[in-house]
């Protein structure tokens, strides 16, 4: 059943007029895919030079990516770290709490995974779990999610005194969108694994997490740590999108290494054991 009008985040006509340019947009308004391929392999070059001016200038960076189910935060994360190091940027998805961190204060999980000097940390999903999927699934009480929301502005301003750079991105995907990826994944068995119990009953609580979004935003919608959104019905447009808008926050500069003269291998008086006593893969390509 389609929600009533105004329910769904960004409907695809609201996100953006039809492209003109065919030789970047097919005739849908969607993204070509050569022209995604070379910018995405430009943006993907000019994060490994944000990277090395995070660790250049011992910058602390936390970037949370949240939104609907199939919005897209795992494949843009995967495109920020696929040319990136996983010693400076690194991606935090944390599981179901366990009883022990039921007991402990809310954030408490996550400040153990914020970024030391040097590091850019990706939240697959965050402390905001509290105010979405679990107070659309009733995973927590009326009283848990008020103090979430009194709260949670108090925390990110602290982490921002403390010299975190805390950058917020939530992935709007229509409800026909989401539908259709869903569907997607059911009719394909390598995919299937990805649509989840939590998936369906998200879809089916549309609306709701609308309001959760919507409550969200009104309470944490901070200027210290303000939300950006990212219209998702165009995968690919989203990607590129965020990752420019990653890059715009720092007026990084190109810090990278010199190239290094190669070490000649220095010799010594060694005799390694017949190759025959050691046990191969099969040579099967």
């Amino acid at each position: 059943m389609k929600p009533p009008e105004g329910a769904d985040d960004l409907s695809a006509g609201a996100v953006k007029e039809q492209r003109l340019d065919s030789t970047k947009y097919k005739k849908d308004g969607h993204l070509r895919s050569a022209f995604y391929d070379e910018e995405i392999a430009r943006l993907q070059e000019q994060l490994v030079l944000l990277q090395y001016w995070i660790q250049s200038q011992g910058l602390k960076v936390a970037v949370i990516f949240e939104g609907r189910g199939s919005a897209g935060k795992g494949g843009v994360i995967k495109r920020i770290t696929e040319r990136t190091s996983p010693r400076t940027v690194r991606v935090v998805a944390l599981p179901k709490p366990t009883e022990r961190q039921k007991t402990q204060w809310y954030f408490q999980r996550y400040v153990e995974h914020l970024p030391a000097a040097g590091e850019m940390v990706l939240f697959d999903r965050s402390w905001y779990n509290r105010s979405n999927v679990e107070w659309v699934m009733d995973y927590c009480t009326p009283e848990e999610h008020q103090e979430f929301l009194r709260s949670c502005p108090e925390f990110e301003r602290m982490l921002v005194r403390s010299g975190i750079t805390v950058i917020k991105y939530w992935f709007s995907v229509s409800y026909e969108e989401q539908r259709r990826r869903f569907e997607a994944r059911n009719a394909e068995p390598l995919k299937r694994w990805k649509l989840s119990d939590m998936d369906l009953a998200e879809h089916e609580l549309y609306i709701k997490y609308s309001m959760a979004k919507d409550t969200t935003f009104q309470y944490t919608d901070i200027k210290q740590a303000p939300w950006y959104v990212v219209p998702s019905d165009d995968k690919k447009a989203a990607r590129l999108n965020c990752i420019s808008h990653l890059l715009s926050m720092f007026p990084y500069e190109d810090v990278a290494p010199d190239v290094v003269e190669l070490p000649v291998m220095k010799q010594m008086p060694y005799v390694r054991p017949p190759m025959h006593e050691q046990t191969f893969v099969p040579q099967v390509y």
